[in-house]
């Protein structure tokens, strides 16, 4: 079956008492044993529910990896991961990750001895560099948000397994619709699910990927001894959203891509950062590794009045944070999504206060240009 139609397919006729098509929300917390020491392999939500059930098992068939799992949002789902590690480890973190990564690695995980270096994830020799004894994984978002950068993942899978360590890649911007790291030898894919997968801007929850059983298995105990799991309801509202998300990619894809063009020739816009642009120093990478590239871009303008001034004036996009709904949004990183990375650092990296991150929704391509071409007037 293609992925196309795995999609589709997600949740239908779970339930063969009934041969209902949509997967039935089973809002209970407790379930019956039919004797002692028997179980319907159901026991108490938390451990698993039928309807989470569903879930987990599509997106790790999407993915193709041994277990999913589904977490309240995706910083539990980082959470969990993180929790594999313990006192004396080290991660080595690419350092323009979404700041919410990097303020529970930082801010929190610091407190529990946990050590870090984020470097450039698309220099192969600097993550190679950053390796030590106590190193146990390596963490990487491609591209990266904000800055669009491109990981070439085979190289970090290949310079991971050369050290015995994991190669964890979060896939959110993309999806498994554009890419699935772990048919590349990733060992854990994780994503904030909020995003491009319930894609609606109305849920929030986390999702992770493990290759093999084994790792999945320590993940799974995790999930079920913190207690960040996925509601039934909401659950079953991301099997739902899922079933589009090959037309929803699509119609970001092209979206972006039209939009990036058009904002490369604005005399306002000094620079785009959209890995499907010709200039991009990703670009071949990306194609190596990706089938789309996705509906994500961001655009550096030549004032902060004028920053000020779009943020005002927009009127289709709305400002406001998150992504990968079928609204167009946008987004000042600098002092949103990555406020809590330090000031010197963002500058370093080129998150500053004149970038504007543009989440493309699925609206007509001519609608979004010319909001954005009013909100740039002067």
């Amino acid at each position: 079956m293609k992925l196309d139609s795995k999609i589709a397919h997600i949740g239908v006729c779970t339930d063969e008492k009934t041969g209902a098509i949509s997967t039935p929300v089973y809002q209970s917390a407790t379930f019956r044993h039919p004797a002692l020491g028997e179980s319907t392999g159901f026991d108490y939500t938390r451990s698993q529910n039928p309807t989470r059930k569903v879930l987990e098992e599509g997106i790790a068939t999407l993915e193709g990896g041994a277990i999913g799992l589904a977490f309240a949002s995706g910083m539990a789902a980082v959470t969990a991961v993180l929790l594999l590690y313990k006192t004396g480890d080290h991660l080595i973190v690419i350092e323009d990750c979404y700041g919410g990564t990097y303020r529970v690695i930082d801010k929190v995980f610091s407190n529990f001895g946990l050590t870090v270096s984020f470097i450039d994830g698309s220099h192969i020799d600097e993550v190679i560099q950053a390796i030590i004894p106590a190193t146990k994984a390596i963490i990487v978002e491609t591209p990266t948000n904000p800055l669009m950068k491109i990981i070439d993942i085979q190289a970090i899978v290949k310079t991971a397994h050369e050290n015995n360590i994991h190669a964890i890649v979060d896939n959110t911007f993309l999806t498994p619709y554009f890419q699935r790291p772990l048919e590349m030898g990733a060992d854990v894919v994780i994503h904030s699910g909020t995003k491009y997968l319930a894609g609606h801007n109305d849920l929030v929850c986390g999702l992770v990927v493990a290759r093999d059983a084994e790792l999945g298995g320590r993940i799974r105990y995790i999930q079920n001894s913190t207690g960040g799991i996925l509601g039934p309801n909401d659950s079953w509202l991301l099997i739902r959203s899922l079933k589009t998300l090959a037309l929803r990619m699509e119609k970001h894809n092209s979206n972006a891509k039209v939009i990036a063009e058009w904002l490369t020739n604005h005399p306002r816009v000094l620079n785009v950062y959209y890995p499907g642009l010709p200039g991009h120093p990703g670009k071949a990478v990306h194609e190596s590794q990706s089938s789309g590239y996705g509906g994500m871009l961001s655009f550096v303008v030549d004032s902060t009045q004028l920053v000020e001034q779009v943020l005002r004036k927009v009127k289709l996009i709305r400002f406001a944070e998150s992504l990968g709904g079928v609204e167009s949004l946008i987004t000042l990183p600098a002092v949103q999504t990555h406020a809590d990375v330090p000031v010197d650092v963002r500058e370093r990296l080129g998150i500053s206060d004149c970038l504007l991150r543009l989440s493309v929704g699925i609206e007509d391509a001519e609608d979004i240009i010319s909001d954005l071409e009013q909100a740039l007037f002067v």
